[in-house]
């Protein structure tokens, strides 16, 4: 008899179950190998339990229901019986206990439980209890039959865990569910056979970056400002760091981009390290960084996508359908978003979790670091920095030209893991750099609450161009909407996430262009804050709606950024909700804080950040969910991190807003690189109340209106118009 792993689809016959056994060891052998060469603790223990784990981790599939399923004997869209407690069952018995094998077994397709609740079963821990017994009278001729097939041999040694456990069992089940989902995807065709692992070659990027910002200094401007930014560069590129966490305070201007790439490159040419990661704010426009990291890195010969990554959103798929779109970790230089990175760091779900075997022995690079987390979210973040630098090799640079030092604040960092965080540019250079960012702008506030048309009407009175960021998307599209109407399409842009990354690049590049234009003046750019951060633009004048401190020093950033202008603004101005303008609820205590220095006449500058967020925290307090995600994951209570930890605190959806990709993507005709470039995240009860359909598996298709000024906010303002000029949802 012929036994199955997976059936037929289409024209693809099955896949015998030795060979997906096989392919799935095969793959996880090579993941763990990569991984634990850069593991303090555990190398052997993980090597051993991902090799007992992938032999028998399907071995329930051979139970005879299930195998009639599979072979097509018996019509169904589901196995009849949950295939994993064989396995898990296996591994638990009178002979043997291995726990954390079984663990791996039973969480490869739902991810860990409540570790706690697992112990309170007694001898059912990491069992379905509702077969439990039915498998047990079979597990004799399960084992025989496997056994038949594949041949193991196994140390059988303590499983007993001395790294972080939390981390452990993570890195555990990354290897697993990754090398089974990507062996499931190579069987359906949607995946390469033998993917190759490109190197970062690290001295090889870092002399030709070296060559492209000398040629780039040549042809800059021959002055003082061009003169530090070469030796910012430098500096970074050249400083010695023992330290496995170190900070970059770099003002606006001083190539931060470039000099911390640099110093990553040379640092992981001296560590041995395999990969660098860009972790940009969760709105941000990362196109820029990406644009610019191809141009500089990518040697002769080289494909630029696959040497940098970019990833802009979170796109992770459970189903056998649609894993094969997941975004994985696998490029040398990946420039994502921090809600992709850091919920990966706290995620239970296999399809995301599976990346996370890539991540040790990398540099983290972390830019404006004082945007990438909630306050809330802090704490148990710098403990998971903290055993990745220690225990995985792993080198962070936490930078920000407004860097909030939050790892000196006792609330967030216990005296239990107060790691030392270096300055990677003596506080010498960096004064130096600053005297341009002292002279560039000026701060002021207009904090009388006003409503759209005032709101416009008030803004158009300055020269420009403006900058105006709002802080809801809805507000950025409808205050657009009115300037469009009121003063002309020509004298306004609008940048944010209800636009796709293509029409996001398209509008930058158009902004850009009238920036360059110095008798294109009149017009303004109403956005919202992803362009805060990682966008090299500069307005004569800025408006930012009341929110944090840090992200007013950001926006401002975006303004006189070459220091050309004696006399430019940056405003800070309140909204009265309209019906068509909304509060950001998220922003109401950060907000407070900014406000309160705005009534003291309290000095704007970077120096304030760290202070901002002790006064949030000392006014408002952490909440308690910093202290529950802090006991969860020290009980291993996976679902409840990973339900608790949203960097957005929003259940978000995608949507794909080309119909063209929506019908293709039913046939499993779309790569991840292409989803990503034709979809938003939108809000789930936004898309309960317009009836959004669904094409698959929590992936929508939108059904309104789309354009490349408002993006999908089109099809809503339209509704806003058709309903009296009050946004309905």
């Amino acid at each position: 008899m012929i036994y199955l792993a997976h059936s037929k689809k289409g024209n693809i016959p099955e896949q015998e179950y030795s060979a997906h056994i096989r392919g799935v060891s095969s793959l996880a052998r090579e993941y763990v190998r990569d991984m634990v060469s850069y593991s303090k603790y555990d190398k052997a223990l993980l090597s051993q339990v991902v090799e007992k784990a992938s032999a028998y981790h399907d071995m329930g599939k051979l139970n005879r229901d299930n195998q009639d399923v599979l072979s097509g004997k018996i019509s169904s869209k589901s196995l009849p019986r949950n295939h994993v407690d064989a396995g898990a069952a296996h591994f638990l018995n009178d002979k043997y206990f291995f726990a954390v094998s079984a663990a791996a077994i039973q969480a490869h397709h739902i991810g860990f439980p409540d570790f706690s609740a697992e112990m309170n079963k007694g001898d059912a821990i990491f069992r379905d209890v509702s077969i439990a017994s039915d498998v047990d009278r079979e597990l004799p001729e399960l084992e025989a039959i496997h056994d038949k097939l594949i041949e193991s041999h196994f140390k059988y040694a303590e499983e007993e865990i001395n790294g972080n456990r939390s981390v452990f069992f993570r890195m555990l089940l990354s290897c697993i569910a990754d090398a089974d989902h990507t062996n499931t995807a190579i069987n359906y065709h949607k995946y390469p056979i033998n993917a190759k692992t490109i190197p970062l070659r690290p001295a090889e990027r870092l002399k030709q970056l070296d060559r492209r910002v000398a040629e780039l200094q040549l042809k800059g401007a021959n002055d003082e400002r061009n003169a530090l930014r070469n030796e910012m560069y430098h500096a970074c590129r050249d400083v010695d760091i023992d330290s496995d966490i170190s900070s970059c305070d770099s003002p606006v201007g001083s190539g931060k981009t470039t000099a911390v790439m640099a110093h990553l490159l040379a640092l992981a040419e001296k560590r041995g390290l395999r990969r660098i990661f860009v972790v940009l704010p969760f709105t941000n426009i990362i196109k820029q960084s990406v644009e610019t990291y191809r141009d500089m890195l990518v040697l002769p010969g080289e494909n630029a996508d696959e040497v940098v990554a970019e990833l802009h959103h979170r796109a992770d798929f459970e189903s056998e359908d649609t894993r094969y779109l997941t975004a994985l970790w696998r490029a040398p230089i990946i420039v994502t978003t921090a809600v992709a990175f850091f919920e990966t760091l706290a995620s239970n779900s296999t399809a995301t979790l599976r990346r996370l075997h890539e991540l040790p022995g990398s540099a983290i690079f972390v830019d404006e670091a004082h945007a990438a987390l909630p306050a809330s979210l802090l704490p148990i973040a710098w403990k998971w920095i903290n055993i990745y630098a220690t225990e995985w090799n792993c080198y962070w640079v936490l930078a920000s030209g407004s860097l909030n030092r939050f790892w000196t604040i006792p609330k967030i960092s216990d005296a239990n893991n107060s790691n030392s965080v270096p300055e990677i540019i003596d506080d010498e250079l960096r004064n130096r750099l600053s005297v341009y960012e002292n002279r560039r702008i000026s701060y002021h506030s207009d904090l009388c609450p006003k409503g759209t048309t005032e709101l416009a009407d008030w803004i158009v009175g300055f020269p420009g161009p403006r900058l105006v960021i709002m802080n809801t998307v809805q507000s950025a599209a409808v205050l657009a909407d009115f300037f469009a109407e009121n003063f002309g399409r020509e004298c306004v842009e609008h940048l944010s996430t209800a636009l796709t990354s293509n029409y996001r690049e398209d509008t930058l590049n158009r902004v850009i262009k009238r920036l360059k234009n110095k008798e294109d003046t009149d017009w303004t750019l109403v956005a919202t804050s992803c362009v805060e951060a990682g966008v090299n633009l500069s307005f004569r004048n800025g408006f930012r709606e009341l929110g944090s401190l840090v992200s007013l020093l950001q926006a401002s950033g975006r303004v006189n950024r070459e220091g050309i202008h004696g006399d430019s603004e940056m405003w800070t101005f309140c909204i009265s909700e309209d019906g068509m303008i909304k509060l950001n609820p998220g922003l109401k205590q950060s907000a407070a804080v900014l406000k309160g220095y705005f009534e003291r006449n309290r000095t704007i500058e970077p120096e304030l950040s760290t202070q901002s967020i002790s006064d949030e925290i000392a006014l408002y307090g952490l909440s308690g969910k910093h202290k529950k995600l802090i006991s969860a994951e020290e009980v291993q209570n996976f679902p409840q991190v990973e339900h608790d930890f949203k960097v957005i605190d929003t259940d978000t959806r995608l949507v794909v807003v080309d119909s063209t990709v929506a019908d293709r993507l039913q046939y499993g005709k779309v790569d991840w690189r292409e989803l990503q470039k034709v979809s938003v995240q939108i809000a789930k009860y936004k898309l309960d109340e317009l009836r959004t359909p669904m094409i698959m598996d929590n992936v929508y298709r939108w059904n309104l209106d789309y354009d490349d000024f408002l993006g999908y906010m089109a099809g809503i303002v339209k509704l806003k118009k058709y309903s009296g000029g009050v946004i309905i949802i």
